[in-house]
């Protein structure tokens, strides 16, 4: 059967939008059709007409006439994280489906002031678009761990390090980054994405500690992050990231999952395992990064009423761990996470997989190397 079209207005057209989410929905023209975008920007507006072949007549440079039209089903917002939350209230507050960018607010508190707006309107399907929940690379890692091919999972290590300078036409160059006027600074707005990573993996944290400095002098907030955490299984773990002015040799961004039978490292489009007789290779070279199969899902819940994988409460479980260890960093205190808003799990997330994927799927390519 044809799928059903979702009318779909677009709050935000910046860079995500052209980078991030125009990719995946210029391939689903049969799923989404765009029906009206709103910016105060009309530069910004008229570039996104201008590639994806939207009419300025459907344009608007005032949100609420957007959300007022009856002829559209579903938002995408996308606006900065300073004002995301209060775009997102409104956004369902207009009774419409809505998929948001993370993270759902510039600090806890506002996130979960959200969570009692969407407990209000059941019907409505609410999507925030964390797309390392439907990266392949991170899915079949899922898989592999809950197979057993690691045996026991007692140990995590995750590092990143790389220049964050303002580079034309990327997301360094966006004025509002420069500011960091949400908790956190690079480490909310990117890191959440590797707190989703750690989380799909690895479970819930039951506890954390962390460390700060900062080496960077054009965005706010700390430049490092260095996040110790013990978790829900038992299994410990640390995540280092620093994003410094300065120029920095090529490092592999990295996460080494340690188990009593094999070692799992998830390297982009890229994880090996190994074990002691061989090291397995597998590669996703047609991965887009997850961004087409959160639009899928999404229309998956409207159209078929099939689970939402990220959900606004998962969203603040990834923020609570960069919030959160910003706040063990300022009082040198150890933190424990709470069942505040949900049970913590040692598995709360589940393996997506399309409504109608007869089993799990991921293109990639494996080859065998014999050790010793």
């Amino acid at each position: 059967m044809a799928p059903t079209p979702i009318r779909l207005g677009i709050i935000g057209t910046g860079l995500a939008v052209e980078k991030l989410h125009w990719p995946a929905l210029k391939q689903m023209k049969d799923r989404f059709q765009i029906a009206g975008f709103a910016d105060p920007d009309r530069n910004h507006a008229e570039h996104f007409a201008g590639y994806s072949g939207a009419s300025m007549d459907d344009y608007t440079a005032d949100d609420q006439a957007l959300l007022a039209r009856d002829d559209i089903d579903a938002i995408l917002v996308s606006v900065p994280i300073q004002v995301q939350a209060n775009a997102l209230r409104q956004a369902l507050e207009s009774g419409k489906h809505v998929i948001c960018e993370k993270p759902p607010g510039a600090n806890e508190q506002e996130a979960k002031a959200l969570l009692e707006v969407e407990q209000s309107r059941p019907e409505q399907k609410l999507l925030i678009a964390e797309n390392y929940f439907y990266r392949d690379d991170v899915r079949f890692a899922k898989s592999l761990i809950a197979q057993g091919a690691l045996g026991r999972v007692h140990m995590m290590a995750y590092r990143q390090v790389s220049q964050l300078f303002p580079r034309e036409g990327e997301f360094s160059s966006t004025p509002w980054r420069h500011e960091g006027d949400y908790v956190g600074g690079a480490h909310l707005d990117g890191g959440v994405h590797q707190m989703a990573q750690i989380r799909m993996l690895m479970g819930d944290a039951a506890r954390l500690s962390a460390e700060t400095q900062d080496a960077n002098s054009i965005f706010g907030g700390p430049s490092d992050f260095v996040l110790n955490l013990r978790f829900v299984s038992d299994a410990i773990g640390n995540y280092t990231s620093s994003q410094p002015e300065l120029p920095m040799p090529q490092d592999p961004v990295e996460m080494r999952i340690y188990g009593t039978e094999a070692v799992l490292i998830v390297n982009n489009k890229k994880m090996t395992l190994f074990r002691p007789e061989e090291t397995e290779v597998f590669s996703f070279p047609e991965m887009d990064g997850g961004y087409y199969g959160e639009f899928l899902n999404f229309h998956e819940a409207i159209t078929e009423g099939a689970s939402v994988v990220g959900t606004l409460v998962e969203s603040i479980r990834n923020m609570e761990l960069v919030t959160k260890g910003m706040q063990s960093a300022e009082t040198g205190q150890t933190i424990t996470l709470t069942d505040d808003i949900s049970p913590l799990s040692a598995n709360p997330l589940p393996l997506w997989t399309p409504t109608h994927n007869d089993g799990f799927k991921v293109d990639h390519t494996r080859e065998v190397t014999k050790n010793g």
